[in-house]
């Protein structure tokens, strides 16, 4: 169950005020990308740094970084305990996400980072992160519509949960790409506090960083992606200029180019997992704003190879399933609908119904084959593969799909090294059988 609130996650830290800085991103899409962003600058520039996103991808402690590595998992249920046991003892019943963000921000503390880029996980205002008070740069990132029965019906309410983050007396970057309605929120809310503000854009960068500019003109760089190095920037050079001036930012922004963040446009072999050694797409488009970025990808990068695409789809029980898939898959196309399993930590988190995805899709005019596949994720593949047959193939439609995904190709690349060994043991001199 999701609660909003700061009174629970206020007594858990009461005992151990944070020793490290933050940087803080609220927004409906872009927050991981940026998050990924600052962290691997801030590592790069020397600066030891801790990052916290949600959900997960694959392991429950995948969220917190340190340093660019996921934190050791002994470390993390060692702190997780600790902060599980003060919770029963204070009688304060947090929440599981309440309990993370404490585990998160304790680690932090364990680790001595310097600066700690924190996500936020739904709104903003009321959101567990929002305990942050030693903040350097709030971001406000692409806004859009999704959690509406927890943030509100309309853009303006959900824009006025996620400027809560907003501080007074720390700066604050906002992407200008943002609609107009949500601007105009947001300034509202700048003007009450009487902060500075930067409003970035991606078709300027060089009002930000002419090194970004070059960047751009030398690489392959998304229009989103874009949007969200704009906002990194921008917020690294306010964040650094308080705590580390010695730091050239420009000097940095060529690291861009290798940063990773898996689940989002990533182009992924699944072999050995399925027979299929072509790469396909994965990503966890879940609103109607991120898919219409996958829409735009999968538009230009793939249906100009002239054949149809194949879907594998699965989305959250709650979503608009209509304005999250109709934009994006075309006539012809071929789609297998699945559902995710069980998320860990994330109990009220449950999958759509298969069978109502594939009646959905079904309505799209002139698609190709439909088939549902219920929580049957491999057997989806299988059938996409097949249908696919070395075409353009995309597995979306939700975050959680993706973990599982990745955890199924862990599982087969890990039973395929054991299968390795064991033949290498048995072709291994005094042991061939005869």
């Amino acid at each position: 169950m999701i609660e909003l609130g700061l009174s629970r996650i206020s007594r858990l830290l009461q005992q151990t005020p944070l020793t490290w800085k933050a940087i803080h991103i609220a927004g409906t899409n872009g927050k991981g990308s940026i998050s990924a962003y600052l962290s691997h600058l801030l590592t790069s520039g020397g600066v030891r740094c801790g990052r916290f996103t949600s959900p997960h991808l694959i392991d429950r402690w995948d969220c917190i970084t340190i340093g660019e590595s996921v934190v050791q998992e002994s470390l993390f249920r060692q702190i997780e305990e600790k902060i599980k046991l003060r919770d029963q003892t204070l009688g304060i019943g947090a929440s599981e996400f309440e309990l993370l963000t404490a585990t998160a921000f304790e680690i932090f503390n364990h680790e001595r980072v310097d600066i700690g880029v924190v996500e936020v996980g739904m709104g903003g205002r009321l959101d567990a992160t929002n305990i942050l008070n030693n903040v350097l740069v709030s971001i406000i990132a692409k806004i859009g519509l999704d959690h509406q029965s927890l943030l509100g019906d309309t853009l303006e309410e959900i824009t006025r949960e996620k400027a809560g983050i907003l501080k007074r007396g720390v700066p604050c970057v906002v992407d200008g790409t943002n609609l107009p309605t949500a601007l105009s929120t947001i300034e509202e809310r700048i003007k009450e506090l009487g902060i500075d503000a930067i409003y970035t854009r991606p078709d300027a960068p060089d009002g930000h960083s002419s090194a970004l500019s070059q960047l751009f003109q030398q690489h392959d760089v998304q229009p989103h992606q874009r949007a969200n190095m704009c906002c990194a920037i921008s917020a690294l050079k306010l964040a650094l200029r308080r705590v580390r001036p010695d730091i050239r930012v420009d000097s940095l922004v060529s690291q861009l180019s290798s940063v990773e963040w898996p689940g989002r446009l990533q182009e992924i072999v699944l072999n050995p997992m399925v027979a299929r050694t072509d790469s396909v797409l994965l990503d966890g488009a879940h609103n109607s704003q991120s898919a219409e970025v996958l829409g735009q990808y999968v538009d230009c990068k793939l249906r100009p190879q002239g054949s149809p695409v194949t879907w594998v789809i699965a989305a959250s029980r709650g979503k608009d399933i209509v304005s999250l898939f109709h934009p994006i898959i075309k006539s012809g196309d071929n789609v297998a609908t699945t559902a995710f399993g069980p998320v860990d930590g994330m109990p009220w988190v449950k999958a759509n119904d298969p069978q109502e995805l594939a009646s959905s899709v079904q309505s799209i005019s002139a698609i190709g084959d439909v088939k549902s596949f219920d929580n049957d994720i491999l057997s989806a593949i299988n059938w996409a593969c097949s249908k696919a047959n070395g075409g353009p193939m995309v597995i979306a439609g939700s975050l959680y799909l993706v973990s599982d995904v990745l955890r199924h190709l862990r599982e087969a690349q890990k039973q395929s090294e054991n299968t390795t060994e064991s033949e290498d043991t048995l072709l291994a001199p005094g042991l061939l059988c005869t």
